[in-house]
């Protein structure tokens, strides 16, 4: 199932530029969940949901330790539109911002932008190895894990350009989950196994 995540992006300022961004790691927090995990979320109070792959939903503290796992109601509803799309993968990971459609491909080694009439607008190729969660910044960058790389890299809002944020020598081995607070300029990084959870802190310079 697609992972949508249809958040605020904010404006898209022309001054925004990811050759003047940075990332830093302020915490790095095992949590040992030891489950196979397919998204997380960032919410606005400082704590983090993270979903197991076809398991529970578990909400973390701030600091990484379990509070809870959340029910997951079945969910019904109309389908109001869908658009064709390509891809080498399952759709597993893609964020829906300013009506437009931004997903990774981690077979295709791709990351694409399609806009709401299904029109393809961009599509980015260089230097990924394993693309898998992505988020927006609050100027519509794509900040990506490359799951191969254990980089992070943000990709800039018209796909022209990409920037490696942070590399293997920080320790985020096998990154699969990103999430970002706008109202913060921070988010998490959680790994594929659920060992580890890292808050950053981004600036744009």
């Amino acid at each position: 199932m697609a992972s949508i995540k249809p958040i605020p992006c904010g404006p898209c300022r022309d001054h925004s530029n990811i050759n003047n961004m940075t990332m830093n790691i302020e915490t790095k927090i095992e949590i040992n969940m030891k489950k196979n995990i397919s998204d997380m979320i960032c919410r606005t109070d400082g704590r983090a949901i993270v979903v197991e792959t076809l398991g529970k939903v578990n909400l973390l503290t701030s600091d990484g330790k379990l509070q809870k796992q959340l029910p997951i109601p079945d969910l019904e509803g109309n389908t109001l539109k869908s658009i064709p799309v390509e891809t080498k993968s399952g759709l597993f990971n893609l964020v829906y911002c300013n009506d437009r459609v931004i997903y990774s491909d981690y077979n295709g080694k791709a990351v694409y932008c399609y806009d709401g009439s299904g029109k393809q607008i961009w599509q980015y190729t260089q230097d990924l190895s394993g693309p898998e969660g992505l988020c927006t910044d609050s100027y519509g960058n794509i900040i990506v894990t490359d799951y191969n790389s254990d980089r992070i890299i943000v990709i800039s809002k018209d796909g022209q350009n990409s920037k490696v944020l942070i590399g293997r020598d920080y320790g985020l081995n096998s990154p699969q989950c990103i999430c970002f607070k706008h109202n913060e300029s921070s988010g998490f990084i959680c790994d594929y196994r659920g060992t580890y959870i890292a808050k950053f802190l981004l600036s744009s310079g």
